[in-house]
């Protein structure tokens, strides 16, 4: 059997192992032992599973991952979401549609703070909704402005998945975590763009509200300053290059404790909480990246990922044909997948091909997140569709029907992304 054909065979039993329930980190190092026992001998192979799980967690880089998810955990666990959506809700809350605009608005902030989705969809789910039903905006908009803007926070640094997918592709972590600043607010000014159509269109959907006095709106600002600020120093500290990537986790978790204890919102069951969630994603996801790392080796020896380059450029399919059918590749996981899982799994395959079309990873980097983040919503599985019916009781169906407009926008941006690359890379090109 030529190593190619294994190769194959590996993806294929790889598949079957997940859709079996096995974990993913798992399945990949299993498969990859195997695979790179059969081809180099199983010496080996037990020489590369002893050595890249050392190697792979001693990456000081990696040490960025547990810093942001735990900053985000202490912040998501200490009222600081509703205090962003306050914040929104007093200057915009009087439009019509404004309270879903201040859900956009809120989860945007929330993203700059938190660098993962589920945090953000289930804080808005239980402060925005019950205010969107008090003043009667119909389900489906309530629920699709939260599911969408929710996901931002994948996109919006600090993101973890950006991270991540720095340190598979050996890509700048900085200049990944920059490259998502304007496709978010791209995107946020779309979602908002969308729900002033849709309000327009029929203004049955979203009543409008009464306006907070400036005074009021001034007081609201005073809640969320210290969180804005965190963000401000995490971000600007590594734009400019006063403090890398690792640094800036440490300063943001410290920053995160540091504000909340003072503001007397921190409770020790609190912090116990963060510290516990934190280290149970860091493991997660830290066993994925070395199953990854052991199938890349098997992939490697296996030849497997020149094939795929030599088989694209004789079959004649232009980069941009490819890059379409990576992009419903993106879309279909991200139906089955969590955003973490579906990178980790698919980079050993898909990096190497966009590398050889001649992309920009970094921007790359960033159409992947975002498809990622549509299939979140999408059912069958649509991870952030179940987590915010769970929180507000509104049925799957009713959600989704409800995020389609939503959806809908996130592709034109996809499509302004891919025609302008300069949204993502603007910023990354002036570090």
């Amino acid at each position: 059997m030529s190593p190619v054909m294994l190769g194959l065979i590996g993806l294929v039993v790889l598949v079957v192992l997940i859709l079996l329930r096995m974990w993913i980190g798992a399945a990949m190092a299993l498969v990859g032992f195997l695979g790179y026992g059969y081809i180099m001998g199983f010496k080996a192979a037990y020489a590369v599973v002893a050595q890249i799980p050392y190697t792979t967690v001693a990456n000081y880089t990696l040490t960025t991952v547990p810093l942001f998810i735990l900053m985000g955990e202490v912040l998501a666990r200490t009222e600081v979401g509703v205090d962003l959506y306050d914040a929104a809700y007093k200057w915009v809350g009087h439009l019509r549609g404004g309270l879903a605009m201040a859900t956009v608005f809120a989860c945007t902030l929330f993203a700059a703070i938190c660098g993962v989705s589920g945090p953000a969809v289930v804080t808005m789910g239980r402060v925005a909704y019950p205010e969107m039903k008090k003043r009667n905006y119909k389900d489906t908009i309530a629920t699709g402005s939260i599911v969408c803007a929710g996901t931002l926070a994948f996109l919006i640094p600090p993101s973890v998945v950006f991270i991540i997918y720095a340190i598979l592709t050996e890509q700048s972590v900085g200049k990944l975590l920059m490259a998502g600043i304007l496709p978010g607010l791209l995107l946020s000014s779309l979602y908002i763009l969308t729900i002033f159509l849709l309000t327009r269109l029929n203004p049955d959907l979203a009543p409008s509200g009464p306006k907070a006095s400036f005074r009021e709106r001034v007081r609201s600002l005073s809640k969320i300053w210290h969180a804005l600020a965190l963000f401000i120093i995490v971000l600007g500290g590594m734009y400019v290059g006063v403090f890398t990537p690792t640094e800036a986790g440490a300063i943001g978790a410290f920053g995160a404790v540091v504000i909340t204890a003072l503001y007397r919102r921190l409770t020790w069951k609190a912090l116990w909480e963060a510290l516990l969630e934190a280290t149970t994603i860091t493991s997660f996801v830290f066993l994925m990246i070395v199953g990854a790392y052991i199938l890349m080796k098997f992939l490697a020896v296996s030849g497997l990922t020149q094939a795929l380059a030599q088989l694209v450029e004789e079959i004649g399919v232009s980069k941009y044909g490819i890059l379409s059918a990576i992009i419903v590749l993106y879309l279909i996981l991200g139906m089955f997948l969590d955003i973490i899982s579906a990178v980790i799994l698919t980079m050993p395959v898909i990096y190497p091909l966009i590398k050889y079309l001649g992309f920009d990873p970094i921007w790359f980097g960033v159409i992947v997140v975002i498809l990622i983040e549509i299939g979140l919503i999408t059912p069958p599985v649509g991870l952030d569709t179940y987590q915010l019916s769970g929180v507000t009781g509104i049925s799957v169906s009713t959600i989704f029907r409800g995020a389609i407009p939503f959806l809908i926008a996130a592709l034109v941006g996809i499509a302004l992304i891919i025609l302008f690359p300069q949204i993502a890379l603007f910023i990354p090109s002036t570090m």
